[in-house]
């Protein structure tokens, strides 16, 4: 099970880093099943800032050098670097929302229920959705194999797995999950598909699966092309915010004290703050049972972590709405909300309806994006390789 704390992210970020070098680089691939020690598992953490990216590389490089931890490091920078690649084409995503919408609004597929249900008869297939609703993980590999035997093998639309996934997996977010899922399909990287293979799957399972019967090609999936990319838009200045400032922190981010430290002289002082959140907003079928637990959970926890300037605990938001948000600034008598930057998905979907509600109410909106994600998301403008060449740069800044 994985606590939706902050301690317990540290606690795991402490217990891997010695196995963060050359065993991390050695038997990554590997999936022997649920109990695995070979990864972090990490990433539901990282994806909700409960542990930052920052505070993991710190960590591992304080053990290890970066030649011998490269292997984990890029990992980590690869989250960043989807994120970065969608932050540039926001289309991408919106389309991919549009088509889930479209799909579960029809007829489902032949096969489709059948496929999320584990009752394909690829017992792989049928063993990892079932870990995947049991659990809300799947180890990086896995996810590679059942996203092509669900694209190549069964014929069954990409959007429709990667809403699978995203409404189950702790650690799904718009940017890693789309992105993934396309990728395999031959959309990401045009004509580049992944095929998974018999003999691929036996020896990196140890031969716990070996099955017959899959696809032996992998054809590209096609699309209508997309509006070219965009800038990364410049940081807002929090330094402009009024008297009465409340902190609002949301699912994408729940460290509050590396955000407002990274503000330094000009942080101000908080009115109020609160904590809101919405796993349901992941998909149009809503979000497993874990996931809402899982963030019920970690939004509780940093609501005790965080305080206004007079040492009170920060509010919990019962409802991710605009008015909720604006009957709390009302409350506090606000005239500023700052907020982590969220980036291209659900929740930056709710903060620009917000915003101009804000607006209305005469209250600003300020957005503060770390420094990690605007140093970064500027490379992110084609593939990942030559992003990865900027990596020892950015650890060292």
């Amino acid at each position: 099970m994985t606590i939706p704390t902050r301690a317990a992210g540290l606690d795991a970020l402490h217990d891997f880093v010695p196995r963060a070098g050359a065993d991390y680089r050695r038997d990554r691939n590997h999936d022997l099943g649920p109990s695995r020690t070979n990864v972090s598992g990490l990433s539901p953490y990282i994806r909700h800032r409960l542990v930052t990216e920052a505070e993991v590389v710190d960590a591992v490089l304080d053990r290890h050098s970066l030649h011998a931890a490269e292997k984990f490091v890029q990992e980590v920078f690869w989250r960043t670097y989807w994120k970065g690649w969608l932050e540039q084409r926001p289309e991408v995503w919106r389309r991919y929302r549009a088509e889930v919408r479209e799909l579960l609004a029809g007829d489902l597929p032949d096969g489709y229920e059948d496929a999320v249900a584990g009752r394909t008869g690829i017992d792989a297939m049928d063993a990892w959705a079932r870990e995947l609703v049991d659990t809300g993980y799947l180890h990086n590999h896995v996810r590679m194999w059942f996203a092509s035997i669900w694209v190549f093998t069964l014929g069954l639309p990409w959007q429709l797995g990667a809403d699978f996934f995203l409404r189950h997996l702790l650690d799904g977010d718009a940017a890693s999950n789309t992105l993934s899922w396309r990728w395999v399909a031959g959309l990401q990287t045009r004509g580049k598909t992944y095929l998974a293979t018999t003999e691929n799957i036996a020896r990196y399972t140890d031969g716990r699966f070996a099955p017959t019967g899959l696809a032996t090609d992998a054809r590209a999936l096609d699309e209508e092309p997309f509006p070219p990319a965009t800038p990364i838009p410049d940081d807002e200045e929090p330094s402009a915010v009024g008297s009465r400032v409340g902190l609002l922190l949301h699912e994408e981010d729940l460290e509050p004290a590396s955000l407002l430290a990274q503000l330094g002289s000009s942080a101000p002082p908080l009115a109020t703050a609160a904590v809101v959140a919405d796993a349901s907003s992941r998909s149009p079928a809503g979000a497993s049972s874990l996931v809402v637990d899982f963030t019920a959970g970690a939004v509780a926890d940093t609501a005790a972590r965080t305080h206004d300037a007079d040492g009170g605990a920060a509010t919990i938001l019962d409802s991710a709405g605009a008015a909720a948000v604006l009957d709390w600034a009302a409350a506090g008598r606000l005239d500023s909300v700052l907020v982590p930057y969220a980036p291209v998905g659900p929740v930056q979907e709710r903060l620009d309806a917000l915003r101009p509600a804000l607006d209305g109410a005469g209250v600003r909106l300020v957005a503060v994006r770390r420094r990690w994600d605007s140093r970064a998301w500027p490379f992110a403008s084609r593939g990942f390789f030559p992003f990865k060449e900027r990596i020892p740069g950015l650890v060292r800044r």
